[in-house]
């Protein structure tokens, strides 16, 4: 299917479904949907960075310190996060992501805003990213994560989980 007809659940400022649309005329529209930011580490600590590919219809070829996604129509948040974790990492029997908090991001007009859960899991498997979602990975200590944010161009909603993933951690 092509994203831009993937149905989304849209939700109001207090994350109540309203109704449903395509994600293209979701984006279109500015209309207020969810997603899912996973923050996966492998056994050494280490953080799955990537850069997303040219034909992502939000934030292309920007590097993100996320897996996730959009939740489709009756999903749930939890479901929608392992399945965009397993599809994006190119594994299977991943553990179920720890839901963390969720917030609402504001895009600024790019494409509306979007409820935000955000999760974390470890990945001990070997990771096959998908090559129409990633163009590059690798997994980063923390502290050159932190040391690339001022010099690659992450995406913006990434960046803003990051900041409150960071702040919640204390």
């Amino acid at each position: 299917m092509n994203p831009a007809e993937e149905i989304l659940d849209v939700v109001d400022e207090h994350d109540e479904v309203v109704g449903q649309a395509p994600r293209a005329e979701v984006y279109a529209r500015g209309l207020i949907h969810r997603c899912t930011f996973i923050q996966v580490r492998d056994a050494q600590d280490r953080v799955f960075v990537h850069r997303r590919t040219p034909g992502k219809l939000v934030y292309p070829s920007m590097y993100d310190m996320f897996v996730g996604g959009v939740v489709g129509a009756g999903e749930s948040y939890d479901d929608a996060a392992l399945r965009e974790a397993e599809e994006e990492l190119g594994v299977s029997g991943l553990p179920r992501p720890e839901p963390l908090f969720r917030f609402l991001y504001d895009s600024g007009g790019v494409a509306g805003k979007w409820w935000s859960a955000v999760y974390r899991v470890r990945c001990e498997l070997p990771v096959d990213p998908q090559v129409e979602e990633v163009a590059w990975h690798a997994f980063l200590p923390e502290a050159e994560v932190v040391a690339r944010l001022g010099e690659w161009a992450w995406v913006p909603d990434g960046l803003a989980a990051y900041g409150r993933l960071r702040a919640h951690r204390g």
